[in-house]
């Protein structure tokens, strides 16, 4: 196969299946696809309109987890079925507007250098939506993304702007991320021990280090439903807290995750509406308050 394309389902089948019909019409003859949907332990009544609703095609398939194990988790589970040179990691949530895979994987044949590329974004009023954007580091929080961007545009290219042509970024959107196999093989894939927000600028990155390059290519373009599966909340904010940090620990060393915390800290003390996400930052094992420690397996019966 040339692209497996995988979708990850958490009670929001009606835009799976949108999502997956969008893959099949947009799609050129010329390319050989398989699409793998990951039902991340919905309920039985989305799980049930999502099997009924499946098309029954070869290079079409549908498989259960039976517990919850977030973006990178599910994604990871579908990608062991997966056998192909490019792999398009697809939030169902996200439709394709023209021929994406087609252009991507042109794209990606003639630049081997790059690890991941992604396609320009847009809201559900067809409004322009950035499609990438830059580490969150202390240069960053301290100065923000437009006086970088300003500053140093060839390290920061502007998030804001619609461009025509490819542009090489920090990180892209995780709503479409389309990798060359062999790149996601070396780094390792997703980092499982994050549950959800943050995959992008960790697996980015990570393949950075490894001599890879990140990619925006406009020419190809998605509607993006955005939060459809998640949805925003109180636990939702501590969930990107968790992970952000994570992330930072991980990937940029003790001491710039101690001064980020405490910039943080000192931040939030200042905004009364954000002070239930302090004990995630004072918390210096704050993985245990995870989302994924919450998860219950949970059996259908099918029959």
């Amino acid at each position: 196969m040339d692209v497996a394309i995988i979708i990850v389902n958490y009670n929001s089948s009606k835009y799976t299946l949108e999502c997956v019909n969008t893959v099949v019409e947009k799609t050129s003859e010329a390319i050989s696809y398989q699409i793998i949907v990951v039902d991340n332990n919905s309920t039985a009544v989305e799980y049930k309109i999502l099997k009924e609703g499946f098309p029954t095609k070869p290079n079409i398939s549908l498989h259960r987890s039976n517990i919850n194990t977030g973006f990178g988790g599910g994604n990871m589970f579908g990608a062991q079925f997966a056998n192909a040179d490019y792999l398009l990691f697809l939030n169902n949530d996200a439709m394709l507007l023209n021929d994406c895979l087609h252009i991507l994987l042109n794209f990606m044949k003639a630049n081997p250098k790059v690890g991941v590329s992604t396609a320009q974004n847009f809201d559900e009023n067809n409004d322009f939506v950035p499609s990438f954007d830059h580490n969150k580091g202390l240069r960053r929080l301290l100065f923000g993304r437009s006086f970088l961007e300003k500053n140093n545009p060839e390290l920061y290219p502007k998030r804001k702007k619609e461009y025509s042509e490819p542009v090489k970024v920090n990180w892209v959107n995780g709503a479409f991320l389309f990798f060359d196999s062999k790149a996601f093989a070396e780094v390792g894939g997703f980092d499982t021990n994050i549950f959800l927000y943050w995959e992008e600028m960790d697996i980015c990155h990570r393949l950075k280090k490894l001599g890879y390059e990140s990619w925006l290519v406009p020419e190809a373009q998605i509607l993006h439903h955005q939060g459809v599966s998640t949805g925003t909340s109180q636990a939702m904010n501590r969930e990107s807290y968790i992970s952000y940090l994570y992330v930072l620990r991980k990937n940029y060393g003790f001491g710039k995750y101690l001064l980020i915390r405490t910039y943080l800290c000192v931040a939030l003390l200042l905004k009364p509406k954000k002070w239930h996400l302090l004990p995630i930052i004072l918390k210096s094992n704050n993985q245990t308050q995870s989302l994924k420690r919450k998860q219950k397996m949970s059996f259908l019966d099918e029959n």
